[in-house]
């Protein structure tokens, strides 16, 4: 079986202020996500990877590269759009208390009703959207895996990967934030006996290898 591991980046300056990054918005990543991405390393520090497949976006370019030089795996990496985060349109470097004020129905849909999100106002990205430009990037992956039996990192963004890992799980589309949503430097761990869909759930947002409890902060 093909295990796949989805990483949620690193916390960043703007997941500390309550400001949406979405696809062009950026921030460093903070003082302590550097520690937090040691401790994830340390947890899988026995799985033996045999690609990792990253966001563009600097914050999980900055995750990758931390988690990879810790692991010391000679790990090919394939930087790819298809793992970047939702367009956010114009919520994108807003504070999330002005968009409550100036787009409640979108974020709440967003946030809690992802089959009634229509991103239209906000010039966004659709669920629909994102998943379809998500999913060939872990299929074809997982289609690539010859032995059946690989290890395959992914590594990206929190309201992103809910989505694609709910859409590989085959929950539909109005269950998407049944589960929550994603901590910073959390792995989520599917299983998949090829590409074809759904694959099953191993673990979902494991953080208990990290030493600082999550904050409300830290999940989306």
């Amino acid at each position: 079986m093909t295990r796949l591991y989805f990483v949620r980046h690193g916390k960043t300056e703007w997941n500390l202020a309550g400001r949406y990054q979405g696809a062009n918005g950026d921030s460093p990543l903070l003082p302590e996500s550097y520690e937090q991405i040691h401790q994830l390393a340390g947890a899988l520090a026995g799985v033996a990877f045999a690609h990792a497949y990253v966001s563009p976006l600097p914050r999980a370019q900055e995750t990758a590269r931390v988690l990879i030089a810790d692991l010391g795996q000679a790990i090919p990496v394939t930087t790819t759009v298809g793992m970047r985060e939702f367009d956010l349109g114009k919520m994108e470097g807003m504070a999330f208390t002005e968009v409550h004020k100036r787009y409640p129905q979108e974020l709440y849909a967003f946030r809690h009703a992802p089959a009634d999100y229509d991103p239209t106002a906000i010039q966004g990205e659709s669920f629909q959207a994102l998943i379809a430009r998500m999913q060939p990037v872990v299929l074809d992956a997982v289609a690539a895996d010859r032995s059946g039996n690989a290890n395959l990192l992914f590594v990206s963004h929190g309201a992103a990967l809910v989505a694609l890992i709910q859409s590989l799980l085959g929950t539909p589309l109005a269950d998407m934030r049944k589960r929550g949503g994603l901590t910073n430097s959390s792995v989520t761990i599917l299983e998949a006996a090829g590409p074809t869909l759904p694959f099953s759930l191993i673990r979902w947002n494991d953080t208990d290898f990290l030493t600082k409890r999550p904050d409300p902060t830290d999940t989306i």
